[in-house]
């Protein structure tokens, strides 16, 4: 944290100079609330030969103490904030009273008297959301949520997007919030698909129609790409591709179509697929890929070009290079193969 440091004469001045590190110039800040960096001690033990985060130093690039703490893993930003309120929190052996604050990698972090954990590179896990789990950390109705069910493996993730409670399929985790608000914009245009299975009966003329957009309750739905794939007894399986992702956007759809729908299955969010990962599987993406994907101005901007591969991680069964997860448990699955899928 750059601490304030005034001159008030020419002899203090230099007198201070004996304890000053050499060559570092003493540095002012105001009392705004523009972030502030923590100055560092002199000494660096960390070896030259690594990025890592050893002996609770801080990131290898500058960032707030706050996305510092979540990239290690900790916690989420909200909660580091909360944790530099509570005092738990020291930089440099300051202890911390505001979260604007800059770190970089000359800074000892240490939280609750521990050293900050190495920073994690950023990474990208399919999960097979199985129906009745909610997509939050915190669930104020106690239900099962995504991330207690989620291997021990796997550091502190959170969601792109959510899925919701009857909702299962392809759920993309990171553990990098940049990562997440970019594939999330719907300025990134990639195509979310779904299996939906509903009661009742529609025309293709009506499905057709939704590639113009729908208003349905005074809410504007962009264009939908919407297919009928088989009916089967009262329920008629169909196939929706958005780009939006509005809450429950499927559901209110297909309900304005007097559709009632008992089964919602994401198959795709852009590029990445469900395919036949299992129910509560997760497989890691490697980075390389995603960064492919995003393009190397976007994908340099968010740090995926490091050449470090995600690693495959357990969840109830082995997963391969190839992405693909065994797991016990198993559902009933649509007839037709799952393709490109969306959200809601």
């Amino acid at each position: 944290m750059k601490t304030t440091n005034h001159r008030p004469n020419k002899r203090a001045s230099i007198a201070k100079k004996a304890s000053r590190p050499a060559g570092k110039k003493a540095q002012t800040t105001n009392r705004s609330k523009v972030p502030v960096s923590v100055k560092a001690p002199r000494k660096n033990a960390r070896s030259k030969t690594g990025s890592g985060n050893a002996g609770g130093y801080g990131p290898s690039e500058p960032m707030r103490i706050a996305k510092a703490m979540a990239r290690a893993g900790l916690c989420s930003r909200r909660d580091a904030e909360r944790w530099i309120e509570d005092k738990r929190v020291r930089v440099n052996g300051s202890l911390l009273t505001t979260p604007a604050v800059v770190v970089g990698p000359k800074d000892r972090i240490h939280i609750d008297g521990k050293p900050l954990p190495s920073l994690e590179p950023v990474k990208l896990w399919r999960y097979h959301k199985p129906k009745g789990m909610v997509t939050t950390h915190r669930d104020p109705q106690d239900r099962p949520t995504v991330f207690d069910a989620l291997p021990a493996e796997l550091p502190r993730v959170i969601s792109i997007g959510r899925l919701d409670y009857n909702t299962e399929g392809l759920l993309l985790l990171t553990n990098d919030g940049a990562l997440a608000r970019h594939l999330e914009l719907p300025a990134t245009g990639w195509l979310r698909r779904y299996r939906v299975r509903a009661f009742g009966r529609v025309t293709k003329t009506e499905l057709d129609a939704l590639s113009d957009g729908i208003t349905v309750e005074g809410v504007r739905y962009g264009p939908i790409t919407a297919t009928l794939d088989s009916v089967q007894g009262g329920n008629t399986w169909l196939t929706l591709g958005l780009r939006e992702g509005k809450n429950r956007e499927v559901r209110k759809i297909l309900e304005h179509l007097d559709l009632k729908v008992n089964r919602l299955i994401r198959i795709s969010y852009g590029p990445f697929q469900l395919l036949d990962l299992a129910p509560g599987g997760v497989d890691s993406v490697r980075r390389r890929v995603v960064a492919e994907q995003l393009g190397e101005t976007v994908a340099k901007e968010l740090n995926l070009l490091e050449d470090t591969p995600a690693r495959p991680v357990r969840a109830g069964g082995r997963i391969g290079r190839t992405g693909r997860t065994a797991h016990k448990q198993k559902t009933a699955q649509p007839r037709r193969k799952a393709g490109n899928g969306a959200r809601n």
